[in-house]
């Protein structure tokens, strides 16, 4: 026959029951940190590497000591001697902000048309446009070259800008964003007599500000960095962009590794401080804009 626990004993064994309940979740926590920090600090590596070895003349770059024996900042120096690294840099922040206002606003709006509006073939034509995000990029290269050069954009601003104003990663982004507004805050506006750009500018656009934020920074960071459509559309050296202009760095006179870890530290640090500042805009809007369907 079943013993009977006291009401004293009864508690003790709750109490247990919960320290080895606490004591698991303890220990699975304690795993899951140590497996995030560890792959942390293994991402970590490479930056850390160029940033040492920014610092080494280049007779040591090469070498397995990631410590420099002689400490060099005067490389810093250096980059700005051997390029124009103020006018580079000012052209891939000036591209990438231009290309990073264009394809907000137009995102913004195609989101809004495809999110709000009710209009026949909707769907359809947003299934189509979802399409053009299987189409490689390389595939599209030629046309876009021959339409700069027809619009006579060829080494200018404009021919880097115009054809990265439209995207339609950005529509969708902002388009599951959107599905999570309440269509009665766009119905409440209409009966106050608010116009459809009224309703998009006041009403669905600060509420969709996470996915908006996380489109500007991944926008920015992804044109930011551009290499490929630079590289086959300026000529001119006071259009180049950054990464363009470190070309120089590399040429067929020999490699000057430890300028180009410096130029790279001072060419990726702004974006990893706009990470930092904003990360939270982008859990967000990721989480939010994962919603809907």
């Amino acid at each position: 026959m079943a013993e009977t626990m006291t009401p004293q004993q009864y508690q003790e064994y709750v109490d247990r029951r919960k320290r080895a309940a606490s004591a698991k979740r303890a220990v699975g926590t304690g795993a899951r940190h140590f497996v995030l920090i560890a792959v942390g600090l293994t991402m970590l590596l490479p930056f850390t590497w160029m940033c040492l070895a920014s610092f080494k003349p280049l007779a040591e770059v090469e070498e397995l000591n990631p410590v420099p024996t002689e400490w060099h900042p005067g490389n810093y120096i250096e980059v700005f001697k051997e390029i124009p690294f103020g006018r580079y840099y000012f052209n891939s922040v000036f591209v990438a902000a231009w290309v990073t206002f264009l394809q907000t606003l137009t995102s913004a709006m195609a989101a809004y048309a495809f999110a709000r509006l009710q209009w026949p073939g909707r769907d359809t034509v947003f299934k189509l446009y979802l399409g053009t995000l299987m189409v490689p990029g390389v595939v599209t290269m030629i046309p876009n070259y021959t339409l700069v050069v027809k619009l006579h954009f060829l080494d200018t601003y404009s021919g880097l800008i115009v054809p990265a104003a439209f995207t339609a990663f950005g529509t969708f982004l902002l388009r599951q964003f959107m599905l999570t507004i309440p269509l009665a805050l766009d119905e409440a506006a209409r009966i106050d007599g608010a116009s459809h750009w009224r309703v998009f500018w006041d009403v669905v656009m600060p509420l969709a500000r996470p996915g908006v934020i996380t489109l500007v920074i991944f926008t920015f960071m992804g044109n930011y960095g551009s290499f490929f459509w630079p590289l086959v559309l300026i000529k001119s050296e006071h259009l180049r962009t950054l990464p363009i202009g470190m070309l120089f760095f590399d040429s067929s006179y020999g490699r000057q590794t430890n300028l180009i870890m410096a130029a790279s530290v001072m060419n990726i640090l702004p974006l990893i401080l706009l990470f930092i500042g904003t990360q939270r805009f982008i859990v967000k809007g990721i989480q939010l804009g994962a919603v809907k369907g």
